[in-house]
Parts: C-alpha cells; structure tokens; sequence
C-alpha cells in the first residue's frame, strides 16, 4: 500500500515543495507526497533552480492551501517544515503520525544574488538530509541502495 505524506509550510513555496520533489526522486511510487501551506502563495523561481541543480524538476508544482486536504484526504504522516505552520496548523483529521522539521526560510535572507542562492542551496541540502534520513527510518530499501552507490562514487 503506497503511504500519503503531506508536507506543510507557511507559504507552500520553497521548504515543502522541495520535500516533495526529494520524496518523489527518492522514494519512488512508495510514497505518494504532497505539500501544502496555511498561507500559500506560488512556488519560489530559486527553490526551482536549486531543485534543477539536482535533476529535480519541481517547475510544474503549485502551492495548495492546507484546507484543499481537510476532511478528504487520509495521511499516514503529516510533517511541518517551518515554525509558522507548525504553530497555524489546524487540527488535522485523519493523520497518523505528525512531525515537526523546522528549517530556516530561505526567503527571509538578504543580501547579493549569489547570497541569497547560497541560502536556498543551504536549505535544499538540509532538506534532502532530513528526506533521505526519514526514508531510511521507515526501512525504504530504495533510499538504503541509493546511499551504497553514492558512497562508492
């Protein structure tokens, strides 16, 4: 049975839409990932390019408000990647396990454009870690072959 996790940010723009397009390369039809904000607006042209950077076109995403899932969707994890959501996220019927992965926003930082690249990347990385890690914990097979090969690279 393919497991449903959905990822919930503020704005849906940049931190979830990466976890999915990381869920979705790396778990494969195993999971089925979705992502969603309580404030969503589109998905941010940097978190696309850092995405590409990988091979990972998340381009054609959209952000979604949290209530489009309220009431119709059954998750088996709900994970918030941000402390707004984490703090605005309404009850959520049918969810099995929540958790909380608070990573910094990478729109929030100023400064040159490379700087603010640099952040995005940063986050990105971070994110693929924490993806990778969550895979291994539920004992995706995948996930496990996929770190052998890189380590013999």
């Amino acid at each position: 049975m393919v497991k449903k996790v959905l990822f919930l940010s503020s704005a849906d723009s940049v931190r979830a839409q990466m976890a999915v397009g990381f869920v979705r390369t790396l778990a494969g039809d195993a999971f089925d990932a979705f992502s969603a904000g309580t404030a969503p607006h589109d998905v941010h042209p940097l978190a696309v390019a850092v995405m590409a950077e990988l091979g990972i076109d998340i381009a054609e995403q959209r952000s979604k408000s949290v209530q489009e899932f309220m009431g119709t969707t059954r998750f088996e994890f709900l994970i918030t990647v941000c402390d707004r959501a984490e703090k605005d996220c309404p009850m959520f019927p049918g969810v099995g396990a929540r958790e909380y992965w608070p990573f910094d926003d990478p729109e929030k930082v100023e400064g040159s454009p490379a700087e603010r690249l640099a952040a995005f990347r940063d986050v990105r990385d971070e994110i693929e870690a924490r993806v990778r890690r969550w895979l291994v914990e539920r004992r995706y097979k995948r996930v496990l072959e996929l770190s052998r090969e890189g380590a013999a690279d």
